[in-house]
C-alpha cells in the first residue's frame, strides 16, 4: 500500500467526494495509474479554485483509492464538450482543511522547508504513511485504519 498526495484545487475537491471520484493533472492518465486499490489518497490545495483562485494552501480531504480501476469520463453532460478526463473511485471523507505551513517542520516529505511549494509542482506526491496519519490528524480524523476491511469505505 502507499500514500498519496494529488494537487487539486479546493472547488473542485466537493464534485469528487461527493462523485466517490478523483482526476488530476488536469485529467492525465499517468498519475491515477500509479495508484492501486486500498492506497490512501489526500488532497492539496492550493487554491479555492483553478486558475486564478484566492490561495489557500491547504489539504483538503483525505481517502483511500476504491478499485484500482482508471476510466475515461465524457464531461460533455456537464457541459464541457470534448473534454475527456481519466478518473480513478474514491473513498472519500468529508472536506476538512488543514492549511500546510503548520505541519511544515513535521512532514517528511517536504525536505525543503524553505521553498516547500516545489514539492508539489508535479500534481502528485507519494508519501510515507507516518505523513498521511499526521495530516489526517491535522484535518480532525485521529489515526485513520490503513486499510479499510474489503467492500467498505475507511472510516475515518
Amino acid at each position: 500500500m502507499n500514500d498519496w498526495i494529488g494537487v487539486v484545487s479546493r472547488s473542485h475537491v466537493p464534485r469528487g467526494v461527493a462523485g466517490g471520484f478523483v482526476q488530476m493533472n488536469h485529467g492525465k492518465q499517468a498519475p491515477l495509474k500509479r495508484m492501486k486499490a486500498g492506497d490512501g489518497l489526500v488532497y492539496d490545495s492550493p487554491r479555492e479554485s483553478y486558475p486564478d483562485g484566492a490561495p489557500l494552501q491547504a489539504f483538503s480531504a483525505p481517502g483511500f483509492i476504491r478499485s484500482g480501476e482508471v476510466y475515461p469520463h465524457d464531461m460533455t453532460p456537464d457541459g464541457v464538450p470534448g473534454f475527456v478526463p481519466w478518473r480513478i473511485d474514491v473513498d472519500d471523507q468529508a472536506v476538512q482543511c488543514a492549511p500546510i505551513k503548520p505541519l511544515l517542520a513535521q512532514l517528511e516529505f517536504i525536505t525543503d522547508k524553505t521553498h516547500w511549494g516545489a514539492v508539489f509542482r508535479f500534481g502528485q506526491v507519494k508519501i510515507s504513511e507516518a505523513d498521511f496519519q499526521r495530516i489526517a490528524a491535522a484535518m480532525g480524523f485521529g489515526q485513520v485504519p490503513k486499510q479499510p476491511p474489503p467492500g467498505q469505505a475507511a472510516l475515518f
